[in-house]
């Protein structure tokens, strides 16, 4: 049987617990966070098929020069492979990440229905009766209600918390690593859409020439082949930084979408558990 303090500081826990519940603050900022990852979710995996998309098109695109007669070929699918590999990968993180932020959604709806807080109390009033008027032949009926409770409030108050703490996280040490990745990624999806375009009006400019036409690109090919060795620096650059941001990014979405909630559930539990048995029995 608990001591008289211990009973009130269990009684007053959970009685400030339910007024938390039935105020439904901690619920309306669970859901605004919860739908800001939502969103960032859903724009960078619109950001990853985006460039995809324009690596796939390097892909199937080949361009060759012949300056003084030595073929020399541009083929900027050959170079993107790697990045391509790991952007599909990518795609994949950010869907179990899109689909882990989408179900907490709907768990924060089902923990903050009107329902559920009633019969969260429900059980606490019977709980705290129970405590503090303990009737004759009711065993250890309290203890199993109140072991109840706490599991009830943990379960109700669980997504809430780990939206806040997952934002709280994002806002300290994620969201410039966040910003500058995803910066990095639309700016190589441009880069690289400009190659594209102009590997592809090369493409449209082959044909049977004319002696005139034919004079024309023996120099540009000259040109273009002058061209090549940076054209292919600057896919290589921006391969690397496509792969090194895209790690960021799944290091950012797995740390807040499925390691955090993980451990602070786990957290939660410990802690609802040790307060349980230090209010009820006095150990540690």
């Amino acid at each position: 049987m608990p001591s008289m303090l211990r009973k009130s500081l269990l009684s007053l826990c959970i009685l400030l617990l339910l007024g938390l519940a039935h105020g439904g603050w901690l619920d309306a900022a669970g859901r605004d966070y919860t739908e800001a990852g939502f969103k960032r979710a859903l724009v960078t995996f619109g950001i990853a098929r985006g460039l995809n998309g324009v690596i796939s098109v390097a892909q199937g695109t080949e361009v060759a020069f012949q300056p003084a007669g030595v073929g020399v070929n541009f083929a900027p699918g050959q170079i993107l492979d790697p990045a391509n590999d790991l952007i599909e990968r990518f795609s994949w993180v950010m869907l179990v990440s899109s689909t882990s932020l989408g179900l907490q959604r709907v768990l924060l709806d089902i923990t903050a229905w009107t329902g559920t807080t009633w019969l969260v109390t429900l059980v606490a009033a019977l709980g705290l009766i129970l405590l503090w008027w303990r009737p004759r032949r009711v065993g250890d009926w309290p203890q199993r209600l109140l072991q109840l409770t706490l599991l009830l409030l943990v379960i109700r108050f669980a997504i809430p918390l780990i939206a806040l703490a997952g934002e709280g996280v994002y806002g300290l040490f994620l969201q410039p690593r966040y910003a500058a990745s995803t910066i990095e990624l639309e700016q190589s999806t441009e880069r690289i859409g400009r190659i594209n375009e102009s590997t592809r009006q090369r493409l449209e400019e082959e044909g049977a020439p004319g002696l005139l036409e034919r004079a024309q690109r023996a120099y540009d090919s000259m040109v273009g082949s002058l061209d090549i060795e940076a054209r292919t620096a600057e896919l290589r650059a921006t391969v690397a930084r496509v792969s090194e941001h895209t790690i960021d990014l799944i290091v950012v979405f797995v740390l807040q979408t499925v390691i955090l909630p993980l451990l602070f559930l786990w957290l939660l539990a410990k802690l609802a558990r040790g307060l349980g048995r230090w209010l009820w029995t006095g150990s540690g």
